[in-house]
């Protein structure tokens, strides 16, 4: 194998990439061994057929496609490491020359990782930020403790009011046809949520127990379903019960219920100090973000188009990872949202480009700031590690190769850099 590289302009390469000929035919008798099972050769029978019949019977280029797959991957990796490259897309593949008794080549056209000159880095001007907690933070903290500990009380003496949760049947139509999604059997609703479409939760109020009503509302402009955007629905629903959330007295019961302490005058400076603590912590990263975006803006790269795709891509795969988590697939999203794939992707490609402006220019500080991972930033970082995952610190030792140590000490030079500029920003 053998390979050749083309520097191109804003920041790609063009790897041409050849494969010898013994490589290739070696690949397509893979190709025939793997596929010969799935051919039918009169006179033979099925998967005896020899390669040179089948050829003959359907040329030779029928086992090109196959075993150009089974070249590629691996004298693509090779070749990227021969380069010197520091590719940071996914390649492009066009082949270039296939065919018996030749080299098998093709190109890889591929993103480079941009050069940074980086312009001001230290003392940043940032606008000071002090953090304070009010009582009625506070208060609201606590309403929510609250809220959780509740007790869920059946009503059968009045009619449904706001604040009132009820179970409801219903089953909506427009202009007398029934409509994908608009049915449901004994859902709980929260009156005063705004859960169900503008005006549905109001027009329950003063309805009673196991009264038959409709709901009339106009779904909005910019609903999801496109097909039921602006346009009016009637909703027959049916009220099955009501019950009411009861609310635990704040007193010194109902703290030591719910946290450590003893009183309630304890118990509100400890959510007093997390709130505050809460508070700190977003400032911070506010103050984190201005002064990176203040770097970026200061030096100078130029990021390819294939690198912002590439981590574009590699958000949305983590968006729909955290979808499923929850249950919901990422086409069930898309669905909802009224999006394609392609509108997704172009949403995500904003953040791709902060992200990757972000870790270039933090990477171009820590170089400049001789700013390295130590062994004990390591070890530290493996113990963090062993804790989040309820395993032995050298279990954790054993699962990480070389590769994977690189990336460690990275992600915590990265984090180094970031305090430095924040340490020696200006607030003002």
């Amino acid at each position: 194998m053998s390979v050749q590289v083309e520097n191109l302009e804003k920041n790609m390469a063009k790897l041409t990439i050849e494969v010898e000929q013994a490589d290739f035919e070696a690949a397509c008798q893979q190709a025939y061994l793997k596929n010969k099972g799935k051919i039918n050769v009169h006179g033979f029978r099925k998967g005896k057929a020899p390669r040179n019949v089948i050829e003959k019977l359907y040329g030779a280029e029928i086992f090109y496609e196959d075993a150009a797959n089974i070249c590629i991957p691996d004298a693509y990796d090779k070749a990227a490491k021969e380069s010197g490259l520091v590719i940071v897309s996914q390649p492009d593949i066009d082949v270039v020359t296939i065919g018996k008794g030749q080299p098998f080549v093709f190109t890889a056209t591929v993103a480079v990782k941009p050069e940074v000159t980086l312009g001001e880095y230290k003392g940043i001007k940032v606008e000071k930020v002090t953090v304070e907690v009010t009582d009625a933070e506070v208060d609201e903290r606590i309403e929510k403790t609250r809220q959780q500990n509740a007790r869920i009380i059946p009503v059968s003496d009045r009619a449904a009011a706001m604040g009132d949760i009820v179970a409801i049947d219903y089953a909506g139509s427009i202009d007398g046809v029934a409509f994908e999604g608009g049915t449901g059997n004994h859902d709980s609703l929260e009156l005063g949520s705004h859960s169900f479409i503008d005006g549905f939760e109001e027009q329950i109020v003063g309805k009673n127990v196991g009264e038959e009503f409709d709901v009339n509302v106009t779904f909005p402009e910019t609903y999801h379903a496109a097909e039921l955007a602006g346009k009016p629905a009637v909703f027959a629903c049916k009220l099955n019960d009501i019950k009411v959330k009861e609310l635990p007295e704040l007193d010194d019961d109902f703290v030591q219920d719910v946290s450590e302490f003893d009183t309630v005058d304890e118990y509100k400076a400890d959510v007093k100090k997390s709130v505050t603590e809460a508070k700190e912590k977003e400032a911070k990263a506010a103050k984190e973000d201005k002064v990176i975006e203040a770097i970026i803006a200061n030096a100078t790269m130029e990021i390819p188009d294939a690198m912002v795709d590439t981590q574009a891509r590699q958000q949305a795969e983590n968006f729909a990872q955290r979808l499923q988590s929850q249950g919901l697939s990422l086409d069930t999203y898309l669905q909802m949202t009224g999006m394609d794939v392609k509108k997704f992707l172009d949403t995500m490609k904003p953040q791709a480009l902060k992200s990757i402006q972000s870790r270039l220019v933090l990477e171009a500080v820590a170089k400049a700031e001789n700013i390295e991972a130590t062994d004990e930033d390591f070890e530290n970082e493996i113990t963090k590690m062993a804790g989040m995952y309820g395993m032995e610190v050298d279990k954790i030792k054993e699962m990480i190769g070389d590769e994977e140590k690189k990336a460690i000490c990275e992600d915590i030079a990265i984090e180094k850099a970031v305090n430095f500029v924040t340490d020696a920003a200006v607030e003002e």
